[in-house]
């Protein structure tokens, strides 16, 4: 095979690998198909008014001033005296998306959910809007569309303000939930003089949502505990008072309203949200009005939290609930058919009616969810042979009926608790076999992906040894054996084929069933490079291999632990430091090999610091930005005074703009923080700088000489300039320090290709990339080289979790990309926060790849130990970017100069 379809070959199955993950553990959980269930009895409301404080923590609400009064006194009063409160528990991710997919349908969307759009729905779902005569909503062009879209009928009206107005740097962003009260105060208003409307809003079964995006605005732009953040909530407070009120009057305080006032997530205390911090994931929960408990004395209760003394409300029955346990409870307040897809089970303790209303609607409740798991069930036994088919057994069809029959039984005797607690039996045997149904080929899936993983990792290793080292002897090859083995495997595949399609199952189970088979085609095609490996492994000294083997789990162990405890980074580079000292580096290279050890321990007390964006410092972005300008200063002067100085005055020039480009990105963070904490808004100026800055970094290091460290330098200083923007913290200083260890690292790797005496050591300072790509004749692989390409995946590790940890959506902070806008717009700062992740990437990357062409090793084969890792894809473009950063450069036109004769 030839390294370019080898390498394809790679990424393709790669590809397969990554997308495996989303399609096995991230599916929609959603079925179609099933019958709307409702109540038979008579409602206890006509209507239901619905707030969802976006971003609004429990403990935000429920916790008293240090002077002991409430920064919500109405709601505080409400659930004292006229209703039942509790905690709300979210799943993660904790967005805005999901969230309200969660109280307004009942069910939790799948995590791909949330990167396919929040104004269109990637899946078609029920809700209560969708089941109501009539919704009115007002709020954010964000969430209040999806839920229109997806509704049946001309039945769910949207109000929403300009998506430019979810401004983090706006200067009151209460001013979103001033909106939403007004209109809603002129819609009733209006209603007086159009007859049409006042029908419409008389009716019955019918849902007012006001969603109030203010806190979370401020919660980003200020952090919670800020007095912004505070004052919100007292401001929504206020508006939910006069609301109220206003709706009581509007309707003759007939008493057939119910009011719910909740959150989609809450917010960590650094101003983010996402992942799963009880700050996150505790919102509150205050249901009061028309067919709802008044609030419950009790002399004790226990919750694991303290937050009960903390609030001052040990005295009241706090009612927890599920997210989704909202959707139904609000169906049965107003008389609605359950959300097809709810999965929320029915809190009781909400509803004050009888206890045969109760069982009604818990049975109703259980039959509805009971649906969803016969046509889940159903489906999967469409798809798979009869003697393959494994039922959940708990929920026979002789099971279901007999639940429905006893269940039924009771309600007719009025044994309305036994009833009740069959029903709850039932649901929570339902839930169970719809996860057992949704996960049921997890583990066949599951198995082929780790097969076909396992027989790539051992192919790209057996291929390496047999095209860079001398361990292996030339074999011919049986073509007779070939042919035989080819048929073997084709047979195999053509049986999986037919078994996957009498089971009519979706195409990409052919894919992941599949490719296991060409794959372990390929390794078995090199039985005998195995054979040879192993009589070379066996003519090693046991001791030897053992302490080898020893040292490679120690280092993959400390990969594994880094993504767990960023503290086991800090042990990795303190060993690093120690290397030249272990290997005896240090007595050729006394200064490199001190620098190396000190760049290793000033990189090492990185990933003991807090993770970024928790705690903001403009002064330590500022200090970077200078610091960097201090060090071209002095690689300027290096240059001019060496042999390697700029050939001409235009890569002068470039690497004087980049200069200036630094300098005026740590002016721009600096002016822009100061506005934005002055409420002066993003300055048009500073937002035209970023986005050129950005721009013309990408382009820079192209015009720079291909000279090793000028380039380096250049790209340095192009993507630091980006990265000061980007940064709001000790961040800035990261890269800085990462990019000096990488350049000792190129050094170092001199070092050591000259100690162990594998190739000729070539002079750095007037090495050239592009006379590197030349090279034809590279060296084969040596022991050495499985150090140097662990130095380069730990490097990489270092740039993932260096700063934070990327896997914890909570990690970033918005404010990093203040600079370049504050609109809330998710998919844009979305991508900047990506693209401040990838700028370490690429530095090391780049490093690698001098470190490549230096030692004069074939970058192809250390793409070969790259692919064996599970960051395979993500790296290969990084080493082809690394590429085209090192080698390219632009020529720009240049004038003719005219000598006048």
């Amino acid at each position: 095979m030839s390294v370019p379809v080898f390498i394809l070959a790679g990424l393709l199955v790669h590809c397969v690998f990554l997308v495996s993950i989303f399609d096995i553990y991230f599916s929609s959980p959603l079925v179609h198909g099933m019958t709307p269930q409702q109540t038979p009895l008579p409602p206890p409301a006509k209507r239901l008014v619905l707030f969802v404080a976006d971003g609004l923590r429990a403990d935000s609400l429920y916790e008293l001033n240090s002077d002991g009064t409430s920064r919500a006194p109405y709601l505080r009063a409400v659930l004292e005296n006229n209703g039942s409160w509790g905690v709300s528990h979210t799943r993660v991710p904790t967005e805005s998306r999901p969230g309200h997919v969660a109280l307004i349908a009942g069910f939790y969307e799948d995590v791909s959910a949330v990167a396919k759009g929040w104004k269109e729905n990637p899946v078609e779902f029920d809700s209560v809007f969708n089941e109501s005569k009539y919704t009115w909503s007002w709020g954010s062009p964000d969430i209040l569309p999806m839920f229109a879209k997806g509704a049946t009928g001309d039945h769910v009206y949207t109000f929403c303000y300009t998506a430019e107005s979810e401004d983090f740097g706006a200067q009151d962003a209460a001013k979103l939930d001033t909106w939403v009260f007004d209109h809603v105060k002129s819609f009733f208003n209006s209603s007086r003089s159009n007859q049409t409307l006042f029908s419409a809003l008389n009716e019955d079964k019918v849902v007012l949502f006001l969603h109030l995006l203010g806190i979370d605005t401020n919660g980003h732009a200020h952090r919670p505990n800020s007095r912004e953040y505070k004052e919100n909530i007292k401001k929504v407070d206020e508006g939910v008072k006069e609301i109220a009120s206003m709706i009581e009057n509007f309707y003759g305080n007939d008493g057939k309203t119910a009011f719910i006032l909740t959150s989609d997530h809450g917010m960590t205390d650094w101003g983010s949200h996402g992942a799963g911090h009880p700050s996150e994931t505790l919102t509150p929960l205050i249901v009061w009005g028309a067919g709802v408990n008044y609030p419950q004395k009790v002399t004790s209760q226990f919750f694991e939290d303290n937050f009960l003394k903390e609030w001052k409300l040990e005295g009241l029955k706090r009612l927890d609930v599920n997210q989704a346990d909202i959707a139904p409870l609000m169906a049965s307040l107003i008389g609605v058919p359950f959300p097809l897809n709810s999965v929320g089970t029915l809190p009781l303790g909400y509803l004050n009616n009888s206890a045969h209303f109760k069982a009604e609607s818990i049975f109703t409740n259980a039959v509805q969810i009971l649906e969803q798991f016969k046509v889940k069930m159903s489906q999967k036994k469409e798809t798979t042979l009869s003697f393959l088919f494994t039922p959940f057994k708990p929920l026979s069809d002789s099971e279901q009926m007999n639940f429905l029959k006893t269940t039924r039984l009771y309600i007719q005797q009025q044994k309305y608790d036994e009833a009740v607690s069959l029903c709850k039996t039932l649901i929570n045997l339902a839930l169970q076999g719809l996860s057992y149904y949704h996960t049921y080929d997890r583990l066949f899936l599951g198995l082929s992906i780790a097969v076909g993983f396992v027989g790539w990792t051992t192919y790209v290793i057996l291929v390496i040894i047999k095209t860079h080292t001398n361990l292996i002897k030339t074999v011919q090859s049986n073509n007779k054996e070939s042919t035989v083995l080819f048929y073997g495997f084709a047979f195999v595949g053509m049986i999986i084929a037919f078994f996957l399609l009498i089971q009519t199952c979706p195409w990409t189970y052919y894919v992941y069933c599949l490719l296991p088979v060409p794959v372990w085609y390929a390794v078995v095609r090199e039985l005998p490079v195995i054979r040879d490996l192993a009589a070379n492994l066996l003519s090693l000294r046991i001791g030897q291999s053992i302490g080898f083997l020893l040292v490679c789990a120690l280092g993959i162990e400390i990969l594994v632990f880094s993504f767990f405890y960023r503290s086991t980074l800090t042990i990795g580079l303190l060993v690093f430091a120690g290397w030249p000292v272990i290997t005896q580096l240090w007595v050729q290279a006394k200064m490199t090999a001190l620098i190396w050890t000190l760049l290793c321990v000033l990189l090492a007390i990185f990933p003991l610091m807090p993770v970024v964006g928790r705690e903001p410092n403009i002064p330590l972005v500022i200090a970077a930005g200078l610091l960097t300008l201090l060090v071209s200063c002095f690689s300027l002067a290096s240059l001019c005074k060496s042999e390697n100085r700029y050939r001409n005055k235009g890569d002068l020039k470039v690497h004087f703009y980049q200069m200036f480009s630094i300098a005026l990105s740590t002016y721009v963070v600096s002016s822009t923080h100061d506005s934005l904490k002055n409420k002066e808004g993003l300055p048009v100026l500073n937002q035209l700088i970023s986005w050129i800055t950005l721009v013309s970094s990408s382009v820079l290091p192209l015009l720079s000489p291909t000279l090793l460290f000028q380039r380096l330098f250049s790209i340095l200083l192009s993507l630091m300039s980006t990265y000061l923007l980007l940064s709001t913290g000790y961040e800035a200083l990261f890269p800085l320090v990462l990019s000096g260890l990488m350049f000792v690292w190129i050094n170092m790797e001199q070092e050591a290709v000259q100690y162990y005496g594998l190739s000729r050591k070539p002079k750095l300072a007037v090495f050239n990339f592009a006379c590197a790509t030349d090279i034809t004749q590279f060296r084969q692989l040596h022991l050495d080289d499985v150090r140097r390409s662990f130095f380069f995946v730990f490097f990489i590790v270092t740039a993932f979790f260096g700063t934070g940890n990327i896997a914890s959506v909570n990690s970033f902070d918005p404010a990093s990309v203040y600079c370049f806008l504050t609109v809330f717009s998710p998919f844009m700062m979305g991508g900047l926060l990506l693209l401040k992740v990838v700028i370490p990437f690429v530095l090391v990357s780049c490093a690698f790849e001098a470190v490549q062409v230096t030692t004069q090793l074939s970058s192809k084969s250390i793409s070969h130990y790259v692919l064996v890792m599970s960051l395979t894809i993500f790296m290969m473009l990084m080493n082809g970017l690394a590429q085209l950063l090192t080698t390219k450069r632009l020529q720009l036109p240049r004038r003719t100069k005219h000598h006048s004769t």
